[in-house]
């Protein structure tokens, strides 16, 4: 066919539902659009908690017995006495990755989540990638298998994203993963680098903040706290996080099973009268 116009797509005859099976779909669809818009409010209420406490506690230093703490001078202003000033690498070790040829296929469409810039969430965490890689591509390349809770901050592209993987993953060369120091917490990392990530910009290479490098994290200063104050907002936020990846997961699963609900109800590969008056997408789910 040399070209295609309006004519020649007017003649096309397809096969489409009656208005009533479409009334059907489009209400099936309507309710996991509505589910997973009430999971996203409740993520954000979580995570919200999440940042008040880290505030409180770590910014205002309003944490528990802060009223018989006595306050210091320091290079970055007034802080708790026993807090120390160090850089951000001295709280986290910064670590690398890497991608593995291209234009090897082996090394392509595994099992192993491969995350970029491109997967960056704007939510806490990311729990599926656009691309996975072989066992053979994460040998062949410099990244290595990053646990879940590992925190990924992208250094190009779509700059500063700060985000803690659900599952394990390898990563590219334009994210630096972070991982906590001396026990310290990934829960407290994460939301340290993300309170940090506006004075980040202003430190970044070069006048624009456009690439993000080692010596970036090795030059922000920082305040670090007590490790038992550490643990106890990591103890008292674990249950906060917990949540908040449950209802991230369950948005995951609702967008994948709606998306292959639809071509096979439109094309009534599934019969539209399984579903019962008020059943509920997470029933409905469970079924397919």
């Amino acid at each position: 066919m040399p070209n295609l116009n309006t004519s020649i797509i007017r003649s096309v005859q397809i096969a489409y539902p009656s208005l009533p099976i479409q009334r059907t779909i489009a209400s099936i669809f309507s309710t996991y659009d509505d589910l997973i818009e009430n999971n996203t409010r409740r993520i954000a209420i979580l995570e919200e908690m999440a940042q008040s406490l880290y505030q409180e506690w770590f910014v205002k230093f309003r944490f528990p017995g802060h009223e018989h703490t006595k306050m210091v001078e320091s290079e970055l202003g007034i802080i708790p006495d026993g807090w120390k000033i160090v850089n951000f690498s001295d709280i986290a070790d910064i670590l690398s990755g890497g991608t593995p040829k291209t234009t090897i296929f082996e090394y392509w469409n595994g099992d192993i989540p491969f995350y970029t810039p491109k997967d960056a969430p704007d939510s806490f965490f990311v729990t599926t990638t656009e691309k996975s890689i072989t066992e053979s591509g994460l040998n062949s390349c410099s990244s290595r298998l990053y646990p879940k809770n590992t925190v990924f901050i992208t250094a190009r592209g779509t700059v500063g994203k700060v985000t803690l993987n659900a599952v394990d993953m390898a990563m590219n060369q334009s994210c630096y993963a972070l991982k906590g120091r001396d026990t310290i917490s990934q829960f407290f990392v994460f939301m340290h680098i993300r309170n940090c990530i506006r004075h980040l910009k202003q430190t970044a290479n070069g006048a624009v903040f456009a690439t993000i490098i080692v010596d970036t994290f090795k030059q922000l200063k920082v305040v670090k706290p007590s490790l038992a104050l550490i643990d106890s907002f990591a103890s008292n936020t674990s249950s906060t996080f917990g949540q908040i990846l449950n209802l991230t997961q369950r948005n995951a699963n609702l967008r994948r099973t709606r998306d292959l609900l639809l071509p096979k109800l439109i094309s009534s590969e599934i019969d539209v009268s399984r579903w019962a008056p008020g059943e509920t997408k997470e029933m409905e789910s469970k079924r397919l």
